[in-house]
C-alpha cells in the first residue's frame, strides 16, 4: 500500500507565527540551532519547557550519588534530568505527573538519554498522591516541586491555557478525566464564579467579569472557547479609560485563566495535601524544594512550612522566597513571578 506524502505546514511571511507551523521548535532532536537561537532571544521554543532557578534548587537539594529522590512534577524533565545526572548513576528518582500525552514524551526523552528503569521510574500521578510511591521507596532523600504550568500546555492551543490564541477553553492537566473549564462554566453562579475570581486569582474586577460571563450564557451566548472567553473580559471592561484597557485586558485575562485552571484541576487542594504528606514523605534530614508562581500557591506553602517547622518537623526552612536572577528572567521571562522555598526535614 503506497503511503501519501504529506507536506508539512507552510506559513505566509518570513517566520511561523501559529504553534502548528513551528515545525523546527516542534523537534529539538533535529534543529538544535533553531531552539539556541529562540532560546537567546528570550522566547520558550513551542514544544518546549525551559526549567527555572535549575541551579540554586541543585545547591539547595545537595543530592549525592545512591539517594532516591521525587520529582513531584515531571513536566517537561528539565529539572528532573539534571537530578538524575547529581545520581551518577546510583540511586533512583522517582517522577510524577498527571498530563498523560506530555509525561510519555518526556519520558521517551529521558529513556532516549540513557536513564533506564533501574534509577528512572515515572507514574501516572497527582503529585497530592505521592505518598503512595514513598511508602514503596521507603521516603526520600530530596524532592522538588515545581508548581507551574509547562509551557508545552501552554503554547498548545488545543490545550486551551492561553487567552492569546484560539482553542477550546479546557484547561485541564489531563484532558482524559474531569470536566473542562468550558463545562464548568455552564453550571456555575454569579457568585462562586466572583469567589473563585478573587480567591484564585486576586482579580480586582472579579464581579463585573463574572456578571459579564454568566449575563452572555443567559442570553445564549456560548463560552465555549478560549477567545469567547477573552472577549467576555474585554467587554467587562469597557468602563475603563482607553487609555488603561489594553493592559488592564491583558492582566485580567490571564488572572481569568489562572482562576478557571486552578480550579477545574482542584490545584489548591492537591497543593494542601502534598504539603501535609511532605514531612512524612522526607527521610531524616531530607530536603524539599518547591516553586511556585502565583501569590496564592506561595501563601499555602510559606505557611504549611512555618506550621510543621513549629511542630517540630522541619529544622529548617526558607526565612526568605528565592527569586531567579535578573539575567534568567531577561532569557526566561516566564520566570518573573517564580519563588522558591524550600525545608530540611528534623534528623
Amino acid at each position: 500500500m503506497e503511503t501519501t506524502h504529506k507536506r508539512r505546514v507552510r506559513y505566509k511571511g518570513t517566520h511561523p507565527r501559529n504553534y502548528q507551523e513551528k515545525y523546527k521548535e516542534l523537534q529539538p532532536e533535529k534543529y538544535a540551532d533553531t531552539i539556541e537561537k529562540v532560546i537567546r532571544k528570550g522566547s520558550t521554543p513551542a514544544g518546549m519547557h525551559i526549567s527555572i532557578c535549575v541551579q540554586e534548587i541543585l545547591d539547595f537539594l545537595q543530592i549525592r550519588p545512591g539517594q532516591t529522590g521525587l520529582d513531584a512534577t515531571l513536566g517537561y524533565g528539565g529539572h528532573t534530568e539534571r537530578m538524575l545526572e547529581r545520581l551518577e548513576g546510583q540511586g533512583h528518582l522517582h517522577a510524577l505527573d498527571v498530563d498523560p500525552a506530555e509525561s510519555e514524551k518526556t519520558e521517551k526523552r529521558l529513556r532516549a538519554l540513557g536513564y533506564g528503569e533501574d534509577i528512572l521510574t515515572v507514574h501516572l500521578l497527582n503529585f497530592a498522591q505521592m505518598d503512595q510511591v514513598a511508602k514503596g521507596a521507603g521516603g526520600f532523600d530530596f524532592v522538588l516541586a515545581d508548581l507551574g504550568v509547562s509551557s508545552m500546555q501552554i503554547d498548545n492551543p488545543d490545550r486551551g491555557f492561553s487567552y492569546k490564541t484560539e482553542g477550546p477553553l479546557d484547561l485541564r492537566m489531563n484532558q482524559q478525566k474531569g470536566i473542562s473549564a468550558a463545562e464548568r462554566l455552564q453550571n456555575i453562579s454569579l457568585e462562586e464564579l466572583a469567589g473563585m475570581l478573587m480567591e484564585n486569582a486576586d482579580e480586582p474586577c472579579a464581579g463585573e467579569i463574572a456578571r459579564e460571563i454568566i449575563n452572555r450564557q443567559r442570553r445564549g451566548g456560548k463560552i465555549e472557547t478560549t477567545t469567547q472567553l477573552r472577549e467576555a473580559v474585554e467587554a467587562a471592561l469597557s468602563f475603563l479609560p482607553e487609555s488603561e484597557r489594553k493592559e488592564a485586558v491583558k492582566k485580567s485575562c490571564q488572572r481569568t485563566f489562572q482562576a478557571l485552571r486552578i480550579d477545574v484541576n482542584h490545584e489548591y487542594e492537591a497543593l494542601y495535601e502534598f504539603l501535609e504528606k511532605l514531612p512524612e514523605a522526607l527521610r531524616p534530614g531530607g530536603r524539599a524544594a518547591i516553586l511556585t508562581f502565583h501569590s496564592g500557591e506561595d501563601r499555602l506553602v510559606k505557611k504549611s512550612l512555618k506550621h510543621f517547622q513549629k511542630e517540630g518537623l522541619y529544622s529548617q526552612i526558607a526565612s526568605d522566597a528565592i527569586r531567579p536572577s535578573a539575567e534568567e528572567c531577561r532569557r526566561n521571562s516566564r520566570a518573573r513571578s517564580t519563588k522558591l522555598r524550600w525545608a530540611v526535614r528534623t534528623q
